[in-house]
């Protein structure tokens, strides 16, 4: 069976996560991915957990690429890019704006060399504006996008802003620069131009904040209490999600209040939203003189949406994500380790991390042979 990307060939000069994460999606549909890095390498190299050296936050986001170093401050290593260029068919960077520009390797400079390329430009607020050249990371984008302000908002009580672990803006905007391709690559097979391709981290952030979006043009009451959050048991908290007027309703049976059905402050959606801190009050009369587990058999039994709390360990051990082959072993030089496939599959076409994370500079000799370079101008590109 063919790979979906079958002989196309993308370069991919990002670094850190949102670029590195929109490569390897395109990596692992089957496309060539030559990652070009500095002398230095990749920042998230050096990034925990190390093996031996190799950290597998870099190799989880680079599986299956090519590693090609390259001195892009040196007129040669400019000119082997370009070189590069002419036989690619996709080229992402998520420096900030002007860098590319400087090195002569902008979309004008490239489409000069290759008309169809289709060039896609990640970073923090986009390619022009006000705020266009202001540096970004994902913690940053969470702040200025309202994102965090909204998610206290969320809460029982204002509260310092939480700290920032995980960086949901750059897996975000990875993923919505992989769907730009997509679409580009659809309008090149149909009219045969490429194009250049823009995407922002802070508008890709905003996507998320929908309610809050319209919340913040027209006024909304406020719910009595949070109406998505933890449900203690007896041992802990389960989540469920009363999203609709059957799962309402299935809520009821299974925590044995049927009259919450016809009962007036819970009867509509406006009532129940102004006293849903009465509701979860009651139902955690109940809740809590079962354990967690119990109280998921019984939400399952009567089909009411919900989870308890996982840890990521105790997720990636879920016998479902085992069914759906969601983890794939992935090899570098310390050793081998797990990394998250795709969420999607295809009927026609494999789709799946490639087993393993090259080395920094690992394959500089084989690509750069090809477009005719000597042993020693190989040496003396790489720096």
């Amino acid at each position: 069976m063919k790979t979906a990307f079958d002989g196309l060939r993308v370069l991919d000069f990002t670094t850190t996560i949102a670029g590195p994460h929109c490569g390897r999606l395109l990596a692992d549909l089957g496309a060539e991915v030559i990652k070009i890095e500095a002398p230095e390498g990749d920042m998230m190299r050096t990034r925990p957990p190390l093996r031996d050296g190799a950290s597998t936050s870099f190799g989880q986001l680079n599986a299956g690429k090519k590693s090609v170093v390259l001195d892009l401050k040196s007129r040669r290593g400019v000119e082997a890019a370009r070189r590069l260029v002419a036989t690619a068919d996709v080229v992402v960077e998520n420096f900030r704006p002007g860098v590319m520009r400087r090195f002569g390797l902008d979309y004008p400079a490239m489409k000069e060399i290759r008309p169809d390329l289709v060039y896609c430009a990640i970073s923090g607020y986009g390619q022009t504006g006000p705020s266009a050249e202001l540096p970004a990371y994902a913690p940053v984008i969470h702040a200025s996008s309202g994102y965090d302000l909204a998610q206290i908002a969320h809460q029982e009580e204002a509260r310092r802003p939480d700290y920032c672990g995980i960086f949901i803006a750059d897996v975000l905007t990875g993923t919505y620069a992989f769907g730009a391709i997509m679409t580009a690559l659809y309008r090149r097979q149909l009219t045969g131009a490429g194009q250049m391709i823009d995407v922002s981290m802070l508008e890709s952030m905003l996507s998320l904040t929908l309610s809050e979006i319209q919340a913040a043009q027209f006024p909304v009451t406020p719910p009595g209490r949070p109406i998505f959050g933890p449900v203690a048991t007896k041992d802990g908290y389960i989540m469920p999600a009363i999203a609709s007027e059957r799962s309402f309703q299935n809520l009821a049976a299974a925590s044995g209040h049927p009259g919450w059905v016809s009962d007036p402050r819970f009867a509509r959606y406006t009532d129940r939203r102004r006293h849903w801190g009465d509701l979860v009050d009651e139902l955690e009369l109940w809740s809590k003189t079962l354990t967690t587990a119990e109280v998921q058999a019984v939400f399952d039994r009567h089909g009411v949406p919900s989870s308890p709390y996982r840890t990521v360990k105790e997720a990636m051990a879920d016998p479902q994500l085992a069914h759906r082959d969601a983890f794939v072993e992935v090899a570098d030089a310390g050793g081998a380790f797990l990394a998250l496939n795709p969420p999607f599959r295809m009927s026609a076409a494999p789709v799946a991390a490639q087993p393993f994370a090259a080395a920094l500079g690992e394959h500089t000799k084989e690509v750069l042979a090809e477009l005719g370079y000597t042993a020693a101008e190989i040496g003396e590109l790489s720096g």
